[in-house]
């Protein structure tokens, strides 16, 4: 039902409107529902340089569009490790930021501060493993 709403929206208002920026936002957040994390990255790819020129860095969906692209990296468990510092450095801009704009009382805020708190861990978590997982160099003797 989303990607139907997405499409209409596309189609109708033109891909530099608010509404089918929210359409897309909404769509991307129901395939990370399905875990669809693929399709939810590559939707977000193509809409944040779209809703920056649009909305502008601060505006409040532009803060929203940044969290779900975050949340499609963090969520997708065949995230590299580049994906996931980008998810935390992206996170990271955009709590600032919401924190600014919106003040860290809103709920918005407060779900983007909680998602960065996440995305280090999981980074951490991932870091951890993969250096387990490297077998240390042999010394020649």
């Amino acid at each position: 039902m989303e990607r139907d709403v997405y499409s209409g929206r596309l189609k109708l208002l033109g891909e530099e409107n608010e509404t089918t920026l929210l359409a897309a936002n909404n769509y991307a957040a129901s395939l990370l529902i399905l875990e669809r994390f693929a399709e939810a990255k590559s939707l977000m790819r193509r809409w944040i340089p779209v809703a920056r020129r649009v909305l502008g860095a601060e505006h409040r969906l532009m803060l929203r569009i940044r969290w779900t692209s975050a949340r499609a990296l963090i969520l997708d468990p065949s995230a590299m490790l580049d994906d996931l510092r980008e998810a935390v450095t992206m996170l990271k801009d955009t709590d600032r930021i919401a924190r600014r704009v919106l003040g860290g009382a809103h709920p918005l805020a407060v779900d983007i501060e909680n998602g960065l708190r996440n995305a280090r861990a999981v980074l951490l978590a991932r870091e951890l493993r993969q250096s387990q997982h490297v077998e240390p160099s042999r010394s020649s003797a």
